[in-house]
């Protein structure tokens, strides 16, 4: 379906031509037209889908066709978990923005706060922004959303898990316009607390699930490799770097540590790696988000920060160094590469401390999958077999026991109490009483 026909204003249309979009994916025809009616909604859709213009273009679009509720309060606010994501979005915005009389602003953690209220003080009319960082600018008065018009939650399941449910709240009773459209974007609608935030913050909202979040990605082709250990590993990874015909790769750790030690190695082989990790601070991470997107570095190295809301079509190789805690962070972390149409590859290695994360990974998928292996590095390890109960039905013999004969109870003797004069009877000595002779008065 192309975007004329589902009902746009022509200034968006304009844009989305100068930016080459032309069809709607599955997730914006069915989203848009709900959005533009006013509905509340809630959707989810597997990563790479172009969920984020299905709801910044209704967004917008209500913005120019209807008048504001408020002078100086924002028309739409736009919650996502991560400060990367929120980044993306707000890129996507500023591009649907061209030529409009808006003006945008990202505020997210990890940025000066009183260059933020300075932003703020110019009344924009659509935030991008993390949750936390927009619950203390609403506690510190230097925001307020009784004229809200749209409220966004994008990865609502991941906020979620993040600990952000008091700020949504927060935030939810901030924006108290009775008009205000919800549109609430998860990975999965089967999670217990998306389902519950949703009954609060949405008023009869309408369900769209495009595909399912644990649905094999077509444009990916996904490959395990067993490894013994570490050194295993990074043989393995050296093997996939010199073979793979690789644009852009990214290499996803556990561990901040990692990161910075498997970068260092790659370096010193001359392959234009670098690090990222949730220790840096905002400038220093966007200043790595950006040399990547315009090819500085030709790998990143990173733990699951970037796992949501990197959209670079140049990421053609994936690999999975550890496996992930959470299972829904490995079809997030695959979705990094197979983005708008482009194929993909993502490699996982899979050790004896990654068995576990690996077996929950393959129930999520709901698929058998079979481990590759490379010329001259097949290793030792064929994973750990689940403790099998003995069904055999053996029967138990039980012995029986010898009868213990009762041990006769022991009476304690009888003391002698037929002496009383000069033997003790008992604790004390009996002593008769002496008769009295009768008197002669008797």
């Amino acid at each position: 379906m192309h975007f004329k026909e589902l009902g746009l204003d022509n200034r968006l249309l304009k844009n989305l031509k100068h930016f080459d979009f032309k069809q709607a994916t599955d997730i914006q025809q069915q989203a848009i037209p709900v959005s533009i009616a006013g509905k509340d909604l809630l959707a989810s859709s597997k990563t790479g889908s172009g969920k984020t213009l299905a709801f910044v273009l209704p967004m917008l679009h209500k913005s120019l066709k209807n008048k504001a509720f408020s002078a100086k309060d924002p028309r739409g606010v736009i919650l996502a978990p991560t400060r990367e994501l929120a980044k993306q979005v707000y890129g996507e915005l500023r591009s649907m923005l061209g030529g409009l009389s808006y003006e945008a602003t990202l505020i997210v953690g990890g940025e000066n706060f009183n260059d933020q209220v300075k932003a703020l003080r110019r009344y924009p009319k659509f935030i991008v922004a993390t949750p936390g960082r927009l619950a203390d600018h609403l506690e510190h008065r230097s925001l307020y959303l009784d004229g809200l018009e749209t409220l966004v939650l994008d990865e609502a399941d991941r906020m979620l898990d993040l600990g952000f449910a008091p700020e949504l709240r927060r935030i939810h009773n901030a924006a108290k316009h009775r008009r205000r459209q919800t549109l609430m974007f998860s990975a999965t609608l089967d999670h217990a607390e998306v389902n519950e935030i949703a009954f609060e913050m949405l008023n009869a909202p309408k369900r769209i699930a495009i595909g399912v979040s644990n649905e094999q990605h077509k444009d990916i082709t996904q490959t395990f490799y067993l490894c013994d250990h570490l050194d295993h590993k990074e043989a393995i990874l050296e093997r996939i770097l010199d073979d793979a015909q690789y644009k852009q790769l990214i290499i996803f750790t556990a561990t901040r540590v990692d990161t910075e030690r498997l970068t260092e190695k790659l370096n010193a082989k001359k392959l234009k790696a670098i690090a990222l990790s949730g220790n840096l601070n905002q400038t220093q991470r966007n200043t790595i988000m950006s040399q990547f997107e315009r090819a500085v570095f030709k790998i990143l190295v990173t733990t699951d920060v970037a796992s949501r809301g990197l959209d670079i079509a140049n990421v053609t190789h994936v690999v999975n160094f550890d496996m992930p805690k959470h299972t829904e962070e490995y079809v997030h972390r695959v979705g990094r590469t197979g983005r708008a149409g482009n194929k993909g590859d993502a490699l996982s290695l899979v050790g004896p401390k990654d068995w576990d994360s690996f077996k929950r990974v393959e129930a999520y998928l709901q698929q058998d999958i079979t481990f590759s292996e490379l010329e001259g590095l097949k290793g030792k390890f064929k994973g750990i077999k689940p403790k099998k109960a003995d069904y055999r039905g053996k029967k138990k013999v039980v012995k029986k026991s010898k009868p213990v004969a009762k041990k006769a109870s022991k009476k304690p003797a009888q003391r002698d109490k037929g002496f009383y004069q000069n033997v003790a009877v008992g604790d004390s000595v009996f002593i008769p009483k002496k008769k009295v002779a009768p008197t002669d008065d008797d």
